[in-house]
């Protein structure tokens, strides 16, 4: 009896720790927040513009070609910034793109981005058909009606949507594909920097508004990136190597208005939180000190046509550089995976303070 009661004790054991051990995985599986939405261009495009009369589109090799999925329509060899995000917050997949997400699937998050979008409707026109920042809201409208369909009313979608995470990141198409395009738009012509920023800043508040009234409480905000030191920007250059400050400079005018957004929605919006990224600030760094972050090419593309591999983007089954993981660039304008881990590591967890403002993402989802 003594050894019967013994055995049942070690199977008993063994059921608790393997129940605990469920539970323990489990509980790791679920993500921080339910759901993550976003918004933006080509730098988190995963696969929207694939199916649009664009010749901005990447669902090609070598794009993806470091990616688990293959090629999927990311402008990387392999993860974006909003990827490393997802992984980040817990998700056990990536968030998939609007075009072919479905039912069910949406109550995670729905990724609305599009290559050569911008804030403004005509941005990127003479790229294609793509989808602004406005058509990009209206289909997650589109999905909010879905969602409430799927829970069964408005309170219960508002109960759930307010726990989300929203990321936009918009803005540089607005510069490349618009302002510092004279010879195709009238912006530059119509409007100084300083009162084009302003502009945009308007527009771009307007959209945030219409999420806030369909159930958006915790924003992302990212400012943009440095498209003066992109390899495009490099490759115009007269060394090669010195950024275009004229753009910079206009970028720098957009993140500043952007970041005293924030503050101004977090004053107006008692039930929201709003937070500001630095995405500029923190390739400064990366350029200031490449071989801090593992790099040894920040002027150039790992693919690409012309000077700096950054007169066009990677061509159709054109051969990549080996060492992709030294490049800051995969091509004349998007980071490669090296390079988007950064960012979004910075984003979800601040290293320094201007990272991330005024609380970082790992933060913001706790709330």
């Amino acid at each position: 009896m003594a050894m019967g009661g013994k055995v049942v004790r070690n199977q008993l054991w063994g059921l608790l720790v393997a129940v605990l051990a469920f539970w323990c995985c489990t509980a790791q599986q679920q993500p921080q927040v339910p759901c993550y939405f976003i918004f933006g261009d080509s730098l988190v495009d995963n696969g929207n513009n694939n199916r649009l009369s664009s010749l901005a589109r990447a669902n090609y090799l070598p794009y993806g070609i470091d990616f688990p999925q293959g090629t999927t329509g990311r402008f990387s060899n392999g993860k974006t910034t909003v990827d490393v995000i997802a992984e980040l917050l817990g998700f056990n997949t990536y968030i998939p793109p609007y075009s072919n997400t479905r039912g069910r699937d949406i109550l995670r998050g729905v990724n609305y981005a599009s290559a050569a979008a911008g804030i403004r409707e005509e941005t990127g026109q003479q790229l294609g058909a793509r989808i602004s920042f406005s058509g990009q809201v209206r289909n997650h409208q589109n999905t909010v009606r879905q969602i409430v369909s799927i829970l069964g009313d408005q309170n219960a979608a508002a109960d759930y949507l307010k726990k989300c995470i929203y990321s936009v990141g918009l803005g540089s198409n607005d510069y490349l594909n618009n302002y510092f395009m004279p010879q195709i738009y009238s912006s530059s012509r119509q409007y100084t920097p300083d009162q084009y920023a302003q502009i945009l800043i308007q527009q771009y508040t307007q959209q945030l508004s219409i999420m806030y009234n369909n159930g958006a409480r915790k924003f992302v905000l990212f400012g943009v990136g440095q498209i003066g030191c992109s390899p495009n920007a490099l490759a115009n250059s007269p060394d090669g190597r010195t950024c275009n400050q004229r753009y910079n400079f206009a970028n720098q005018l957009f993140n500043n208005r952007l970041k005293g957004l924030v503050d101004q929605l977090n004053r107006d919006q008692a039930d929201a939180r709003f937070i500001y990224i630095d995405s500029y600030g923190i390739f400064q760094d990366i350029i200031n000190s490449p071989s801090s972050f593992g790099f040894s090419v920040t002027n150039a593309g790992c693919c690409g046509i012309g000077r700096n591999n950054g007169q066009i983007t990677c061509l159709p089954f054109q051969t990549p550089c080996p060492n992709r993981k030294d490049h800051l660039f995969w091509d004349a304008f998007h980071p490669t995976e090296a390079g988007n881990t950064i960012v979004g590591r910075r984003a979800y967890s601040a290293q320094r303070p201007s990272d991330a403002y005024p609380i970082d993402i790992r933060r913001l989802a706790q709330l």
